[in-house]
């Protein structure tokens, strides 16, 4: 099996977020050592792979 490199496609979006949120966010970036966008991204994920099913979007 060949080495494949795949490029994920990315968007940009623009959100505001309440200041404690991100202060916390930031905190946790600190302790983990892993870039705010990525985290967000991570939790964005999990609450949309553990919503209920009815309210899934596929």
């Amino acid at each position: 099996m060949a080495f494949k490199v795949e490029r994920e496609e990315y968007v940009n979006k623009t959100f505001r977020l309440e200041k404690k949120l991100v202060e916390r966010l930031e905190k946790i970036c600190d302790k983990k050592n892993v870039s705010l966008n990525k985290l967000i991204v991570m939790c964005i994920n999990y609450a949309l792979d553990d919503m209920e099913d009815e309210e899934k979007e596929n």
